[in-house]
């Protein structure tokens, strides 16, 4: 009988504080910080074999090359003679990477702080040959991921060493320690926004570099950097020109750049390449903002949700006929959009989960909805002469044009 009693104390007591821990525990994402010396960063570049890619990015087209962008990992280069059987052919390791240009077989890429140059005429010989150091801003954004708690670690780093990247687990911590700061990390429960010789490729709409005759313009989160590059194998430093806040993408028509923003669009002039000058600016409420443009209108989508700001998410068409005095046509409903291309009169929408929208842009105010791809998941796209590339999820899609908007061609997995 006392066995029994002392039995049934204990089920009570470990119940007891079963309950008290999830009250005073709950999981969180936890994003440890990759520290790497300044020295082996700069010497971390390979050209390797074909790997898998963990997380796909940017997209972009040049002759037969597709390359994909893998988040801060690298660029995996694929030929694509045969559209209907991509191949992989080689990847190219680089530290902290997010965005590509190429003008006559010149690949420009971003490391962190760094532009590197990359010869790419022999393809099965790809060389590193130039670096342009500390001209981009050396941080790393943290993660865009609710109920955040940023570890930096304690005497893991040496003086000098740089974050590189974050590592993310799930961890049970305790709640008061998480609100009184006494992990040594940051919380937030909530969200945080933080072909010829001279031939150019073409990049999606979620690009950050655009290159425009001689001259290569790179914008981060405040500025537009502007490259001179008459000189292919070695870029020039110009200025940096401030351009606002929170600056996600950067578009070109003509002698205008058009800068997508969290806040808004942002219309610079060009004519003078070195001195982009500020015409003027269309704003929204806060959203992530990729842009495309035609003749007289311009495409935004607005992303809602997550680190983005905004409630809802939406198409916004905005006339542009006259840039100093810009005028929202249309707003369409959206579910969850990324990036966004225009072919002629079809307007392709990368609508994340729900795929990929294809509508007959010819009445803005009554856009015509001719196909939906559905169960895929759409990043951005490049609408070219003769097909579409599509990224998404780790996977490759082409399509050809059709009367209805697109046929698929092909699927090309990555990972």
């Amino acid at each position: 009988m006392k066995t029994k009693i002392l039995f049934l104390f204990a089920v009570i007591f470990t119940f007891m504080i079963s309950c008290n821990n999830n009250d005073e525990f709950e999981t969180v994402n936890v994003a440890k910080a990759e520290f790497m010396s300044l020295q082996v960063f700069r010497a971390s570049v390979e050209i390797v074999a074909p790997v898998p890619i963990i997380e796909s990015g940017k997209i972009y087209a040049y002759n037969n090359l597709v390359l994909v962008n893998d988040i801060d990992k690298g660029i995996h280069i694929i030929d694509n003679s045969n559209p209907v059987s991509p191949v992989k052919i080689a990847f190219i390791k680089i530290k902290a990477t997010k965005d590509m240009e190429i003008k006559g077989n010149y690949l420009y890429a971003d490391s962190l702080m760094d532009l590197l140059v990359f010869d790419i005429s022999d393809i099965n010989n790809i060389k590193e040959v130039a670096r342009l150091k500390d001209v981009f801003p050396s941080y790393i954004p943290m993660p865009f991921i609710e109920n955040l708690v940023v570890d930096y670690g304690e005497n893991g780093n040496q003086a000098g060493d740089i974050i590189v990247g974050w590592k993310i687990t799930q961890e049970q911590r305790r709640i008061d320690d998480e609100r009184n700061y006494n992990t040594g990390g940051v919380v937030f429960n909530d969200f945080m926004t933080l072909a010829s010789a001279e031939s150019t490729g073409q990049g999606g709409s979620l690009a950050r570099f655009k290159i425009v005759n001689d001259y290569l313009y790179a914008v981060d989160s405040h500025n537009i950097n502007i490259f001179d590059i008459t000189n292919l194998v070695a870029p020039r430093e110009l200025q940096e020109v401030h351009a606002g806040f929170d600056i996600e993408t950067i578009f070109n028509k003509d002698n205008l750049l058009f800068l997508g923003s969290m806040s808004g669009m942002y219309i610079y002039d060009i004519e003078t390449p070195e001195n982009p000058i500020f015409i003027s600016e269309f704003q929204h409420g806060t959203a992530c903002d990729p842009v495309v443009v035609d003749d007289n209108f311009a495409y935004i989508t607005l992303r809602a949700g997550n680190f983005c700001g905004a409630f809802e998410s939406s198409l916004e068409i905005v006339d542009i006929s006259d840039v100093y005095n810009l005028e929202l046509v249309k707003s369409y409903p959206m579910d969850n959009p990324y990036g966004l291309g225009i072919k002629n009169n079809l307007l392709f929408i990368c609508d994340g989960t729900s795929g990929l929208k294809v509508y007959n842009k010819t009445k803005i105010e009554d856009l015509e909805l001719l196909n939906t791809f559905k169960n895929i998941t759409a990043f951005d796209v490049i609408p070219m002469q003769n097909k579409l590339l599509l990224i998404g999820n780790n996977t490759l899609f082409q399509y050809n044009y059709s009367d209805n908007g697109l046929n698929l061609l092909s699927e090309y997995h990555l990972n």
